[in-house]
This record gives structure tokens, sequence and C-alpha cells, in this order.
């Protein structure tokens, strides 16, 4: 028989007894690095148009949050593809249901390789790069996208685009955050929600988590660089902790306004009688690697690569998308 023919039977076995280690043998190989140190992180422009307009709704339906979203920003881009990365934006189909009144699990969940969370604008929070030392899932080391040591070609607003054509945040959205209004001295807007179902703020809120006329500041993570040497030993990458790798954070708590989550039960405009509330910073892990809630299934990526939101009928185009909603 041919290669061709070959391949047609595995797939087809594949199919019936379980696609895991068989497609696994046939996907593509990670990319291998041995960068163990930062770079300067380096960021194209966002000067060119995104290829359609914005379409986003927000609703509450039930006990329900539903998301709708063609994941068009409202806002220009860096252009895509370019040389750190090889995919153009698209539009996307994104519906995600939320819990519209969410509340604190018994224990943290840790953020998988999926999206934290969506902004006001339809656009995904996606923290995680798919990039491991040695291209080793199972090594444990996986290199922080923000660090600069693994070119990923993200534009001024810290984002770049998935192979599917989904254009995401990997940090701070520079300028969904310019047409919010965040500032320093103000409190922050709502700029989006987790996939858990708790409001994502940007930056700032009231110095008292529980006294709304307390001082608004800037808040700060808990988290810090461990200090010392990374392990050398077996195939581990070596070199000084500096933010090259996640792994070379740790949580100190107290040591900031937030928890290991980035986030804190507070009060807030939205919310006068508190709520549980993420809040993205400058400093790691910028946007939130770890969930309070239970995190909404719509956000996972799936054993058979569905994508985050799934694909509802009728396109992006259907009744009921307009232009983001602002608060």
């Amino acid at each position: 028989m041919t290669r061709k023919y070959h391949l047609v039977i595995i797939m087809l076995l594949a199919t019936i007894l379980g696609a895991g280690p068989m497609l696994a043998q046939l996907a593509p190989r990670m990319r291998q690095h041995l960068v163990n140190q930062a770079r300067a992180l380096r960021l194209i422009p966002a000067n060119s148009q995104p290829p359609g307009d914005n379409q986003v709704s927000i609703e509450v339906v039930g006990d329900q949050r539903i998301i709708r979203a063609n994941g068009i920003p409202d806002h220009q881009t860096g252009s895509f593809p370019n040389r750190g990365n090889p995919n153009g934006i698209t539009q996307q189909q994104y519906v995600f249901k939320l819990p519209a009144n969410p509340k604190p699990a018994d224990r943290i969940t840790p953020l998988p390789m999926q999206d934290f969370g969506i902004g006001v604008n339809g656009v995904p929070f996606d923290p995680g790069a798919a990039e491991w030392y040695q291209g080793n899932p199972r090594g444990g080391w996986q290199y922080e996208a923000l660090s600069g040591a693994v070119p990923l070609g993200m534009d001024a607003n810290h984002a770049h685009v998935q192979p599917t054509g989904a254009y995401h945040y990997h940090g701070l959205p520079s300028d969904l955050l310019k047409s919010l209004n965040v500032q320093r001295g103000k409190h922050s807007p709502i700029i989006g929600w987790a996939a858990d179902g708790f409001p994502i703020y940007a930056l700032y809120g009231f110095q008292d988590a529980n006294n709304p006329e307390s001082e608004i500041v800037e808040l700060e993570t808990s988290y810090r660089l461990k200090e010392g040497k990374r392990p050398s030993a077996d195939n581990q990458p070596g070199g000084k902790y500096d933010g090259t790798f996640i792994q070379d954070y740790e949580f100190v708590e107290g040591l900031g306004d937030l928890d290991e989550c980035n986030g804190r039960f507070a009060v807030t405009p939205d919310y006068p009688d508190g709520t549980y509330a993420y809040y993205l910073t400058n400093h790691w892990p910028v946007i939130p690697r770890n969930f309070r809630g239970t995190p909404s299934e719509d956000f996972r990526r799936g054993p058979r690569n569905r994508p985050p939101g799934g694909r509802p009928p009728g396109g992006p185009g259907r009744p009921g998308f307009g232009p983001p909603p602002r608060r």
C-alpha cells in the first residue's frame, strides 16, 4: 500500500478507537527552544486596521451572562502575519456562557492552556504560551510570553494570533484600556469577564478594598521572582531566575494587594456591596493565572481542539450583535 492509504487507515482507526496516542504521533512537533534568559520584548506597531468590524453582545439571561463576539478588535492591530507570527486575523464565532452570579469555589483552579476570560470588546485574554524548554511540556519549564525569550510577533497591545486566526491578548491590552479611559486616580471600569464569571478590572482600585471613600491606587501583585538559579541537571534550563519561565515566579502572601489569583474581594463602582474581582497588573502575572471560581467549560479547548466558545449557527453578522458595550 502507498503511504497515502496507510494514513487513511490510521486516521480511521484513530476515529474508531479514540484519537489520543495515534493522532499525537501525527501532530507536528513543538518548537525546540534552549534559551534560558529573558530578552528585550520587541512589540510591532499597532497601526493596521483589523479585517472587519468589531461585533459583540453581552446580555444576562436567567443565571447566565452570555457573550457573543466575532473576535475582531475595536482598535488597530499589528501587521499579521509577521516575522514572529505566521497567522492572519480572521473572524471567530464565539459564544461564552458564564455564571451571572458567580461564587468562589472551595479551592482555586490553576489556568490550563485556555483563555482566562474575554474583554468587553470580545477579544480573549490568553496569557499562556504553548512554548516549552526543549519543546517538552513534561519538563515543566513553560516560557513566559512577555519575557521576550521566544519571539512571538506580538503587537503594541501585547497581542498576536492563534493558528485558528483568533486575535488574543497576552498582556495589558493598551488600546482597549485607552478606549475605556483607564487612568491613574480613577477606579478602573470593568474591562472584561473571567471564565468563572467574576469581573476583570485593570490596574486601579480602592486602597482599602472595603472602603469606596479610600484613595484610588495602582494595585500590586503578590508575586515576585525567585532568588538564585534554576536547576541545570537532568535537562533543566539553568540560568538565573529572571522571568523567562512562568516557573521563575513565586507567590508571597501579603507582599502586594492581591491574592494568588491576582484578585481580591472588594467593593467597586459596579458592585457597591462587594464582589470578588480580578485585576490586570503592570507586573507579573499581568493577566491572572488562577481562577477563584469555577471556570466555564466554554473557554476550554477540548480534546477535539474545539475552539473556545464553540461555533453557533448564523455567523457573526446575525442579529443581536453591535458595537461593544461601554460602562
